[in-house]
């Protein structure tokens, strides 16, 4: 694993001039011709980087997935998230490298200012490389545009750069947030389907007694049989059902668990057990803050 804890740094192994600020630079993509170095094979930056790339040759290996970035895509990725390329892409990197803008900034420019926190909770920059954001031709060019505000303020730095670059970049953080809901929306087809295999992975999860060696789903798990970012997956979930991925699981707990209070003779902490919790309070705990009664109750108002 190897760690490029500058921006200047990360220049270097690009080929890019040294930028003019320590903390912030926009770069366009065509100038980029990555060095020949094994840090390639695993490595991650210390800064944020979100970029609006096309036309790009080169595949990037995030996790265990390729990416082809033939159209024009923004991605968005957090300080330490690990990425790779083979000797081969960055071949194909230094004939062509695409078209578009690459914006990089380091935490400490974001440092007492209430971006530092916003930045936080914005889950895309958690989502994996292959939910990516798929712009329009005009959000495209508003993105384009503030990158070159970017550019431009930072060319004469004073004592106002910093808060203007700031809410820049708060902009293209606001911009993203309603791109990404739009196209949750326009992919609802797709997010249907995916929707319907989660169900069905539930289901088969306590069909086949999985509880009972691996304890309770997690989102993780249902996110990588899924072959989706856990984060992805619960804001599409979202903005599907208003509900997240673990509120899903929850759902579908309860449904199994009044399944087997009404139709088995089973205590309750048997059935805790095989519907995975270590301990029956805590199934107890989620029943009733779901339900309004204790499994107890239920069994004896269903009995009734």
């Amino acid at each position: 694993m190897y760690i490029i804890n500058s921006i200047s740094e990360f220049h270097d192994h690009l080929s890019l001039p040294a930028p003019l600020h320590p903390l912030v630079s926009v770069n366009d993509v065509s100038n980029i011709q990555p060095k020949e170095s094994k840090i390639w094979q695993q490595f991650y930056g210390n800064f944020y980087c979100i970029s609006l790339k096309k036309d790009v040759k080169a595949t990037v290996k995030y996790g265990q997935q390729y990416y082809d970035f033939n159209k024009g895509t923004m991605n968005f990725i957090a300080p330490k998230q690990i990425q790779s390329l083979s000797v081969s892409e960055i071949q194909k990197m230094k004939i062509e490298c695409g078209k578009g803008y690459m914006l990089l900034f380091h935490p400490d420019f974001l440092a007492k200012s209430p971006l530092s926190l916003k930045i936080k909770s914005c889950s895309f920059f958690s989502y994996s490389v292959n939910e990516a954001l798929h712009l329009s031709e005009k959000e495209e060019q508003d993105i384009i545009e503030i990158f070159r505000k970017i550019e431009a303020e930072y060319q004469h730095i004073d004592a106002h750069t910093q808060d203007i670059i700031l809410s820049q970049i708060e902009l293209i953080l606001n911009y993203s947030n309603r791109f990404y809901e739009r196209q949750f929306i326009t992919r609802k087809a797709v997010n249907n389907d995916l929707l319907f295999k989660m169900e069905q992975l539930l289901t088969d999860y306590f069909e086949k007694e999985e509880s009972l060696k691996r304890g309770l789903p997690t989102v993780d798990y249902i996110a990588n049989k899924l072959n989706l970012s856990a984060n992805y997956l619960s804001d599409m979930l979202r903005s599907l059902t208003g509900q997240n991925t673990q509120q899903h699981i929850h759902e579908k707990l309860i449904e199994k668990a009044k399944e087997k209070l009404s139709t088995t003779n089973l205590s309750v902490s048997e059935i805790a057990y095989e519907l995975g919790f270590g301990q029956p309070q805590s199934f107890n705990r989620l029943f009733k803050k779901r339900t309004q009664q204790s499994p107890l109750e239920f069994r004896e108002s269903f009995n009734l």
